[in-house]
């Protein structure tokens, strides 16, 4: 071997030496940096991490796509006509059984100006279908111990014991109202005078205010009122009694309200896209509906006394005041799915303990309120729980049925019938069950 083949071969070994090296340092340091993450990420960050990925959101993936075909054509049509009767712009139906979404679909317009078709995704005020997830809200309440049905609501052993509304309380009989009470619109308030709630302008223009009253303001001027019964001596429905319970659950949670309903009750539905409602056009949500009045409907005032005329559905009424009441808005597929969460079935994991949901819905002597229902009938006689809401531009319905079924109805339009509607809605579902429930497509579009 020459000696210039000798310093080749040599420059060739010191290369081999050093690329050996090289990976030698490469591969210890991935083991020590694998390692070290190993070790360093504790299960508190693994945690974080893991809440940090989206949930899955029905209103993402729902569409009327999902439902099209010749399956649902003949139904389809038979729900646009009656509509169409009810001069209704826009509406979503929502059907489940045992639990599962078999049928979500958007009627009409969600923005008849812009020419926009009503998709199951999109967000409805739900009217006082809110007070069932109120009621929802303090079964939970009830279920972490924090208060009792039997808890007195005013005075000084009781939940809202501030100075401010002992101190304005008249009827002494405000002592003995009850959590339980409210619960079942049996608190001794009547609408003598007018809903308190929705009444705002009237309020001020007895009481000289120069601005709509906060919760705290108005408790203070309803509190010197007297009771129109003794508490639990009749019923009588009652949005204030739904508002004070919302005052409660902020009392007792140490929460906003909407936070804790939120964090509590509809985020462990599946439920990420419920809020309360605001009160104008320029409040609405990207992802909400347009609210229409029935035709011949008149410009109301304004809900705060400033003497502008204003539409009914749009600033008649202070909607975030209405609270747990009726402020919630939604999406028709995202309700049912709470309704799949509360009704004591299996297929959908409930949020409430069975003794929650049975307390709830046992059925109550002389059409007595359920708790958040309007009435819950035994499953022998083969009627449906109801719950029903009514708000300028909005009617919502919910039927669940002893067989399963459930189906859902909210509309985007007032109706001149009021609570005729309700019933007329009634009647029509159980034409369309008993028509096609049996041929309806099986499916999971929960899932």
């Amino acid at each position: 071997m020459t000696r210039k083949q000798t310093k080749i071969m040599a420059r060739r070994l010191r290369k081999k030496r050093i690329a050996t090296i090289l990976l030698i340092i490469i591969g210890t340091t991935g083991w020590i940096t694998r390692g070290c993450v190993s070790r360093c990420t504790s299960s508190t960050d693994k945690a974080k991490t893991e809440d940090s990925l989206p949930k899955a959101h029905l209103n993402d993936s729902i569409t009327n796509a999902l439902t099209e075909g010749k399956a649902y054509h003949e139904m389809d049509s038979l729900v646009e006509r009656y509509l169409k009767r009810w001069e209704i712009n826009g509406a979503q139906l929502a059907i489940t059984r045992n639990d599962s979404l078999l049928y979500a679909r958007g009627f009409g317009f969600s923005d008849l100006e812009k020419g926009a078709k009503m998709e199951p995704n999109v967000l409805m005020r739900f009217a006082s279908v809110s007070k069932l997830i109120t009621a929802v809200g303090i079964m939970k309440l009830w279920e972490m111990k924090k208060l009792r049905m039997g808890d007195k609501v005013f005075g000084p052993k009781g939940i809202l014991n501030d100075t401010t509304y002992c101190n304005s309380i008249k009827d002494q009989r405000y002592y003995d109202i009850t959590v339980e009470q409210l619960l079942r619109h049996q608190g001794g308030f009547n609408n003598y005078a007018g809903d308190p709630v929705s009444n705002t302008r009237f309020i001020m223009m007895q009481n000289h205010l120069t601005q709509a009253p906060d919760h705290k303001t108005l408790m203070r001027i309803l509190l010197k009122r007297h009771l129109g019964y003794t508490p639990g001596q009749a019923r009588c429905y009652s949005n204030l009694g739904y508002m004070i319970l919302s005052m409660i659950i902020e009392k007792k949670s140490k929460m906003k309200y909407e936070d804790f309903m939120q964090k509590y009750v509809l985020y462990p539905a599946g439920c990420y896209d419920m809020h309360i409602a605001g009160t104008y056009l320029k409040n609405r949500r990207k992802n909400e509906t347009h609210y229409y009045m029935h035709k011949g409907s008149i410009p109301v005032y304004e809900y705060n006394n400033s003497g502008r005329m204003v539409e009914k559905c749009y600033g008649d009424t202070d909607l975030p005041r209405l609270s747990g009441a009726g402020a919630w808005s939604g999406s028709t597929v995202e309700l049912a799915r709470l309704i799949a969460s509360i009704d004591g079935m299996p297929h959908v994991k409930d949020i409430l303990s069975p003794q929650s949901v049975k307390f709830m819905t046992t059925e109550q002597p002389d059409h007595n309120f359920s708790i958040g229902w309007n009435y819950t009938p035994q499953p022998k006689s083969g009627k449906p729980w109801i719950r029903t809401g009514s708000l300028a531009g909005t009617s919502a319905i919910i039927l669940k049925y002893p067989n399963g079924e459930c189906w859902i109805l909210v509309t985007n339009t007032s109706t001149w019938k009021g609570h005729g509607f309700s019933n007329d809605t009634l009647a029509f579902f159980e034409k369309l069950r008993k028509k096609y429930m049996a041929t309806m497509p099986r499916r999971d579009l929960f899932i």
